[in-house]
């Protein structure tokens, strides 16, 4: 494998889909070298021997097309194509196409640098000599031979129009018209340059003739494109391209976790029957808006609980034509729907606007992603096609008469972008709904034929949950209500838990300084060996260096710049507040485990089983159909297929592409069980079979190998290791939860009826508790709750990432969180009630094992500092009944 693939996979992150492509054009370029003097039918021939899917090129230049789906990331892709090929072959000169003005605009911020989605990020060749961007609006503004105005790499963008269109009385476009400066048109110096590859996006839009013409007019030594629909449609259906040398299909991408998973929503027990067909459109934004206010809430809920931007999702509405729009957007936007909640919120966007509209409604939509941009409905008139390329649309509700394909395939590529880049695990972030109430069942069977690239998700929505609004209710610490604090980001939709806590400092000026002076405590909280524990603030020194650092921030001048006219009593209030922090806080340390020194490990010699691995011998032509999405590729081998001399390492390079394996180290044994594992396949096959098995499973067979490799880990037991504390106390951070708007929480103390779903409960009335409101999983949590407010001092259920405790199981290094956590008059107890089914999975035994070494190291420290030891208890959750105590919890 070229070493610059590797590079350049490294740096940009390239997903595999995007690395595969990457490995494609580095086979490409070795077998036809990227030269003007290359006769295309031999190339043609060349590539077809390994990449049979290439029938011909379509252009009168090499032309490949790279097929993948929406939201993989194609200029990402891009970017990559122009790294390796400049830094493998030195070519400098690159002209990428955009179909349209909005795609246009996009590629230009994309490959300008300083910009969010900058392509070449990461990629040390170009942050001195960052390539010149030259654009559809400055080209004819400099001599493109300059070396010193346009640098080494020279990138162009250019909308099609720009080179195939003609103007006023027949004269040809401007680009190829003489420029003063080079004595010849800007069209003609780009065909004559001996390097030019030319990059399209959305290559399906290129067929027809006059593109064609001036694509080829243009002479480059290569041409790549892009595009998520590698055909084109006509009135006898759609002709598919004969170039595809790569097909990564929305089908792949949606299995594979690389875009959202699409739904299909209908209401439970709906029947259409009787109903007008304005009645149907009603209910379907009627539901389609209560979807997306749930998932609004979700979202956000989801953002505070891990410390993430929040994300404002929105619905897409598809209309008819522009009256509809209009008639729809006056709908949205009246008293009668929901109240008026939308007025000011909904943009239409279609042919019907013109001037300072079209200006306003273009700068809305390309902020629509933005959190504090209002807009919340889209309705749109099939406008809205390749490159406006957003991550937060989540709900679409398509009102136009259309078949189910259509409906899949064109309304869901808006919509499948993810915003935070991967699947995160929850269905509320992970998921685009499609409202299709009278499309429901056509949608389904379309997604279920064998030929379908999409299997959709069904959501049944219940009316009676349907119509009960939900809402993010933030828990703070009582300590926070106490200071007066509130939260940082709030929305409509966002709710702060009351608490019984009365803010402890009447005046605005005596918050001001509580509050500053918890920041100042935080501060503490990476000094242990000075502040080992909240204890210490009372410490005189401590005291008064708050104090300090407090009244500097809040001078006689400053005060009075504020409107305050009498000096608060900071010392006073700096006191105050180190003693409710005391009061507020259960002491959790940040615990280090680091060795002394070099630590050597690796992995022992062994023999590996290999009685699973049963590859079965391969022709040079591969039919690969996918289980979930019913599509198939064929895969051509051709004599090109195998690369290495030695089948061993086919194996080996797989392997050293695992983190937790150093080459140098272990070599011999990745080469013994790179043996061992191709005289198994040659056991069964011939050598050439072998090795063409070895090519096409490369990584399947290294993740067999590497998971068996971890049975024999081992690690240097004479070193010494030593526990490091970075924090002697740690801020009880915020905990957010979706809740039903209008229900108050329920009493802790009391069992509610349904327990089948515990976690939609929010409870509160604690007495003990850090916090006001709380969750439980269970209906065995619930009683403990009831047992730790009765009988510790303190308690609460932590915040993900508090602790910070991290276990081992196989290959994977994992976080731990625990149940709960209290504080008696002795002890302070780490409580993790489980099913005892459970209680000897794996991951439960290695949790233990992790907290227990936690809870030793913290009670040498508490200890030490005069504090309580730490207890762990794991609870069979059949044991929990509410007259138990809590030193008997998980005894025995």
């Amino acid at each position: 494998m070229n070493r610059h693939v590797n590079a350049i996979s490294g740096r940009l992150s390239l997903r595999p889909p995007q690395r595969q492509s990457l490995e494609i054009l580095d086979r490409i370029t070795e077998i036809v070298p990227p030269r003007k003097s290359t006769a295309v039918s031999e190339a043609l021939e060349l590539i077809q021997s390994e990449y049979p899917s290439v029938t011909d090129f379509e252009r009168d230049f090499p032309s490949l097309c790279f097929a993948l789906a929406t939201g993989v990331g194609k200029t990402r892709l891009m970017g990559a194509f122009v790294t390796y090929l400049h830094l493998a072959h030195g070519i400098n000169n690159f002209f990428i196409l955009a179909p349209n003005l909005t795609i246009y605009n996009k590629l230009i911020a994309d490959f300008t640098p300083n910009t969010p989605k900058y392509v070449f990020k990461g990629m040390a060749e170009f942050v001195v000599n960052q390539p010149a961007l030259i654009t559809g609006d400055n080209y004819d503004q400099r001599d493109p031979a300059s070396g010193s105005l346009f640098g080494g790499v020279r990138i162009n963008i250019f909308n099609i129009s720009k080179i195939d269109s003609e103007v006023r009385g027949g004269k040809a476009p401007k680009i190829k018209r003489l420029s003063e400066y080079i004595g010849e048109s800007y069209f003609d110096y780009l065909a004559a340059l001996p390097d030019l590859v030319l990059l399209m996006d959305e290559s399906h839009r290129y067929r027809a003739k006059a593109g064609l013409r001036a694509i080829n007019e243009l002479k480059p030594v290569l041409g790549l494109e892009l595009t998520a629909t590698p055909f084109v449609e006509t009135s006898k259906g759609a002709i598919p391209f004969n170039n595809v040398i790569y097909d990564y299909a929305l089908g792949r991408a949606i299995a594979d976790g690389f875009v959202k998973e699409p739904a299909v929503v209908t209401r439970k027990n709906f029947n259409p029957a009787g109903m007008s067909k304005e009645a149907i459109e009603e209910l379907k934004l009627s539901d389609g808006i209560r979807l997306h206010e749930q998932t609004k809430v979700q979202l956000e809920t989801y953002a505070r609980e891990t410390n993430r931007e929040i994300v404002k999702p929105f619905v897409l509405v598809i209309a008819r034509d522009t009256t509809h729009a209009a008639q729809l957007k006056t709908l949205l936007e009246s008293d009668d729907f929901f109240d008026g909640g939308y007025k000011g919120k909904v943009i239409q966007v279609d042919s019907s606007k013109t001037g300072a509209q079209e200006e306003d409604m273009i700068n809305r939509l390309l902020k629509v992603e933005h959190a504090d941009e209002p807009t919340e409905i889209v309705i749109h008139v099939n406008m809205l096609k390749e490159g406006w390329d957003v991550t937060n649309l989540y709900t679409i509700v398509p009102l136009r008469a259309a078949n189910a394909r259509i409906l899949i395939e064109q309304s869901i590529g808006r919509g499948l972008r993810l915003p935070y880049g991967k699947r995160v695990g929850v269905t509320a972030v992970d998921r685009l709904n499609i409202v299709a109430h009278d499309k429901f069942q056509e949608i389904v069977d379309e997604a279920n034929r064998p030929d379908s690239q999409v299997r959709m998700q069904t959501v049944i929505l219940d009316p009676d949950e349907l119509e009960k609004k939900t809402k993010t209710v933030i828990s703070q610490s009582k300590l926070a209500s106490q200071l007066g604090t509130i939260p940082a980001q709030t929305s409509t939709s966002t709710t702060v838990a009351p608490s019984a806590e009365k803010t402890v400092f009447t005046t605005a000026a005596e918050q001001k300084v509580a509050q500053a002076a918890y920041t100042v405590i935080k501060k503490f909280e990476s000094q242990p060996d000075r502040v080992p524990t909240t204890h210490s603030l009372a410490n005189a020194e401590v005291q008064a260096d708050m104090v300090r650092e407090v009244a500097a921030a809040f001078t006689p001048t400053q005060l009075e710049l504020e409107g305050v006219t009498e000096q608060p009593d900071i010392a006073a209030i700096v006191k105050k507040t180190a003693e409710l922090v005391v009061q507020q806080t259960i002491d959790i340390p940040r615990i280090l485990v680091v060795p002394k020194g070099e630590v050597d490990s690796g992995f022992k010699a062994f023999e590996l089983d290999l009685s699973g691995l049963n590859f079965q011998p391969i022709s040079d032509e591969l039919w690969v159909q996918l289980l979930r999405t019913g599509t198939h590729e064929v895969i051509g081998l051709g004599k090109g297929g195998l690369k290495e001399t030695r089948l061993e390492n086919y194996v080996v390079s797989g392997l050293v592409d695992f983190d937790d394996i150093d080459y140098e180290k272990h070599a011999d044994l990745l080469y013994d069980l790179a043996s061992q594992t191709v005289t198994h396949l040659k056991g069964y096959l011939s050598e050439e079979q072998a090795g063409k098995v070895l090519w096409r499973h490369q990584k399947e067979i290294a993740a067999f190998i590497h998971a068996q490799m971890q049975a024999h880990y081992w690690e240097d037991e004479a070193v010494e290791y030593e526990v490091v504390i970075s924090k002697g106390f740690t801020e009880l951070k915020s905990s957010a939860y979706t809740a039903t708007a209008n229900e108050e929480p329920l009493d802790f103390r009391v069992s509610p009826k349904d327990k089948s779903n515990m976690a939609k409960y929010l409870f509160g009335g604690f007495k003990r508790c850090l916090y006001p409101v709380q969750k439980f999983d269970s209906e065995a949590e619930r009683i403990l709750a009831v047992i730790l407010d009765r009988e510790t001092e303190k308690w609460f259920k932590p915040a993900k990432g508090l602790f910070q405790i991290f276990y081992r199981l196989g290959a994977d290094h994992s976080e731990y969180q625990p149940d709960f956590v209290a504080e008696t008059a002795d002890a302070i107890y780490m409580l993790e009630p489980k099913k005892r089914t459970a209680l000897n999975d794996a991951d439960v035994l290695a949790k233990k094992d992790a907290a227990e070494n936690w809870c030793e190291n913290a009670t040498s420290y508490s200890l030490k500092h005069g504090g309580k030891p730490w207890i762990y208890r794991l609870i069979p959750h059949d044991t929990i009944s509410e007259n138990m105590s809590i030193d008997h919890l998980g005894k025995g």
